[in-house]
């Protein structure tokens, strides 16, 4: 594609702006994927342990609708308040050690060229180049400064989407994923609901997992069969801990 006066497109600032701004923001919905996955992964499956948990040891509706509200409940704000303490934790670690750079960037410049030439010299640039590149950055303070906290460091200056709005997406999908193994329950007894949560479990989570495959480029069967294991592993955890929990208490002396 060219421009009108026969221009490659791509040599073009604008296409180029436009073309980094886009693969930053696609950059970004994949870090907001992650979390809404592993949100409604860990909904199904740890909703589901705690269903056929109680299911197994009491059958009774009731008390699996009230454990598995309280537990979905609990690990609502759980969840929430652990990702949004942890990335705003992360984010003002990262920005200390920023900070540290930038007062050694001002007070010791010649220090920071030599790093930058010393690591684009390791990254595989020739010793000359390494060290002209170097200095070119060191005209610019910033640019130096943004070259080495992303290459020593491994960080972004730019900050990318907000604590608040991780902890929102991971509570939003890990709410709605706990409706999957709870929703049979408000409609039919335990005997019957089980075998219905534990199904409609796997579906979920096998689409789950093929529509994971779409972003990693994997087989899409091979990835929905590994998180349908989880659904599994939960299923015979909560039969195995609710046909042994009664037995357990009743030996401690306390009867339901």
């Amino acid at each position: 594609m060219s421009t009108a006066t026969g221009t490659p497109a791509y040599l073009t600032k604008k296409w180029l702006a436009d073309h980094l701004s886009d693969e930053r923001r696609e950059a970004d919905l994949l870090s907001e994927v992650r979390e809404a996955i592993f949100g409604a992964q860990d909904g199904v499956t740890s909703i589901l342990a705690v269903v056929i948990t109680v299911a197994t040891a009491t059958n009774q509706q009731y008390a699996v609708l009230v454990a598995g509200i309280a537990a979905a409940l609990a690990e609502i704000l759980s969840m929430a308040a652990g990702e949004y303490m942890s990335s705003k934790s992360q984010r003002e670690i990262f920005l200390a050690q920023i900070e540290k750079e930038r007062r050694e960037v001002e007070e010791r410049p010649g220090e920071s060229e030599a790093e930058v030439a010393f690591m684009l010299e390791r990254e595989g640039l020739q010793e000359e180049a390494a060290q002209r590149v170097a200095a070119e950055l060191a005209r610019e303070p910033k640019v130096l400064l943004k070259t080495m906290v992303e290459k020593e460091l491994g960080l972004a200056v730019e900050e990318g989407h907000s604590a608040v709005q991780g902890a929102v997406i991971l509570a939003a999908t890990f709410a709605a994923a706990s409706l999957v193994p709870l929703s049979p329950f408000f409609l039919f007894e335990p005997r019957v609901a089980l075998p219905i949560a534990v199904g409609f479990s796997a579906v979920v989570m096998f689409a789950l997992g093929v529509a994971k495959s779409r972003l990693t480029g994997r087989n899409p069967v091979r990835s929905g069969l590994e998180i349908v294991a989880l659904v599994l592993a939960a299923s015979v955890g909560g039969w195995i801990f609710g046909s042994l929990l009664p037995r357990a208490l009743g030996l401690a002396g306390v009867s339901g």
